[in-house]
């Protein structure tokens, strides 16, 4: 829980606007009954049966994770990646470089993956 307090702490001295807590599944309870009790936002989301992603921060930030519904970070789309990078506070310029990295190797995928020009087949 020390990582968590850490984080916790970062947020309510407004250096993040959210945060992103993985943890393990047991320590849930008491992570919603400390941000309850802070009256923080938050949401959580099971990564698998023995871990748990807790993001918490400004209930506008939460909205967003929300709305992106989607149910592992491995899922994200390149934007939606790009743009969770950026409200975690991470370093924009670095954050730029991993979105133009991940668009061109799924361009280059799917380049790769069209079956007519693979074969050179005519249409």
């Amino acid at each position: 829980m020390n990582v968590f307090a850490h984080h916790l702490q970062e947020y309510k001295k407004g250096l993040r606007a959210l945060v992103l807590h993985t943890t393990k599944a047991s320590k849930r309870d008491a992570i919603e009954q400390r941000l309850k009790r802070e009256l923080i936002d938050y949401y959580i989301q099971e990564v698998n049966g023995t871990k748990i992603n807790v993001f918490f921060g400004h209930f506008i930030c939460i909205e967003v994770i929300k709305q992106m519904n989607f149910t592992s970070l491995s899922n994200l789309t390149d934007e939606e990646d790009f743009i969770l990078g950026t409200m975690l506070g991470y370093d924009r310029v670095k954050q730029c470089e991993r979105y133009l990295k991940r668009v061109r190797s799924s361009n280059n995928m799917e380049k790769m993956q069209t079956p007519t020009e693979a074969i050179g087949v005519i249409g």
